[in-house]
């Protein structure tokens, strides 16, 4: 069946793209998001059985300025992080790396302060203890990934490795990255070009070359409260300046999105820079068979870390190797943002403020949302939420009692 040219106007400019009839909901909602929920630009693609069946753009890349096109693409955040577990769980389907190996196989200045018996699993799925670095990190130090990597292996970790996990929302794009360069010997972004995206003809970018700057849409900050304000994690960056999330948040040398500055650099936990139409199509691939095998994907897919108190958010969490898993916080009112409702076998990651990849193995769906109105929390709110549940209605999925669609 062919797709169905959109064109409509929004209260931001325009929403274009094409549809497949059996998702004509989705127009809806993408159009009633910029009219009806602040969005300001914004894209969204879906494959489904490996085919295109939506695919959509609009809105602007600033509050007042030029029109966000088929081409535009911006900062996903924590959406990075997902492409570059994908990256990681190629290179141990390749035999580069193995996952129940000790760190200090690939990288032995790691392996000290009591990180001696940390796994590369461990640092998958958030529970290898070093989500934060303690002491300043120094102006611009995000952009030295050397200096970035040597401050990691040397950080005593928050906990004994292995035995709980704590969201590593920055420090993530090190640990994996640093142990991606030793074990693969190339960096986690040229990887993913010549290995995945470049493959795959995604356009996703982890080191965005100066040629492409012309395409970004720059970030718009959230304008509510982190998290709404009143969840245990905010409670403790006014208290607790020795908490994981309080360095988190605070202990980053001074890293702006928008500074062009960082957009060349490799920081594989926040720097990605693509649109949905990218992030649709790696997920696709995975999730049709198309670039892992099965045993790969079905291990990518396990929920690998869960808990009530997730140790640096301070909130439930769920992940996988290296993904997020649904995650229902709905009946925590102070949780602002902090829901991500898919199927159980859905894998994905979401982006600080909203952007989501993920795939859909069950479904064979690959799913990629970007845009540049940051909302409040870790992972989805409304703007997003509702995308993905139209989605699985159109595959004829039913929302659960938990809220996962089956």
């Amino acid at each position: 069946m062919t797709m169905n040219a959109i064109s409509r106007n929004i209260a931001a400019g325009t929403v274009q793209g094409q549809v497949d009839p059996a998702f004509a909901e989705l127009a809806d909602l993408f159009a009633a998001n910029f009219d009806e929920r602040g969005e300001v630009g914004a894209s969204l693609a879906i494959f489904h059985e490996g085919r295109p069946v939506v695919d959509l753009w609009g809105g602007r890349k600033t509050a007042d300025g030029e029109a966000w096109d088929a081409e535009t693409i911006s900062i996903v955040w924590s959406s990075t992080k997902g492409i570059a577990a994908v990256a990681a769980h190629h290179a141990v389907e390749k035999g580069h790396i193995d996952l129940d190996a000790p760190v200090a196989k690939y990288w032995p200045e790691f392996a000290c302060e009591g990180k001696e018996e940390a796994t590369v699993a461990m640092i998958l799925d958030h529970s290898v203890g070093v989500p934060a670095l303690r002491d300043p990190v120094r102006p611009g130090g995000f952009a030295d990934f050397d200096y970035m990597c040597e401050r990691i292996a040397r950080e005593r970790p928050f906990w004994v490795p292995g035995t709980r996990h704590g969201y590593h929302g920055h420090t993530y794009a090190w640990t994996v990255g640093g142990l991606f360069r030793r074990a693969v010997g190339v960096p986690l972004g040229d990887y993913i070009r010549s290995e995945i995206a470049g493959p795959l003809g995604a356009d996703f970018w982890l080191g965005l070359p100066a040629g492409e700057h012309r395409r970004v849409a720059p970030m718009i900050y959230p304008a509510d409260p982190l998290f709404g304000g009143k969840s245990r994690a905010n409670h403790a960056i006014e208290t607790d300046p020795a908490a994981p999330f309080t360095l988190m948040m605070t202990n980053d040398g001074g890293y702006d999105c928008n500074d062009p500055a960082y957009w060349g650099v490799e920081i594989g936990s926040l720097n990605g820079m693509t649109n949905g139409r990218g992030l649709a199509t790696i997920y696709s691939a995975l999730a049709n068979g198309e670039l892992l095998g099965a045993d790969t994907v079905a291990r990518m897919g396990r929920t690998a870390s869960a808990s009530h108190l997730d140790a640096t958010l301070l909130m439930p969490m769920r992940f996988g190797s290296g993904f997020m898993k649904t995650t229902d916080n709905r009946s925590q009112p102070e949780l602002v943002d902090c829901t991500l409702l898919m199927s159980e076998e859905a894998f994905g990651h979401v982006g600080f403020g909203g952007s989501i990849g993920f795939a859909d193995p069950g479904a064979r769906m690959g799913f990629g949302y970007t845009m540049n109105r940051m909302g409040a929390g870790v992972m989805v709110g409304p703007r997003a939420q509702l995308l993905i549940d139209a989605a699985y209605r159109a595959l004829g999925y039913a929302s659960n009692a938990s809220g996962a669609w089956v």
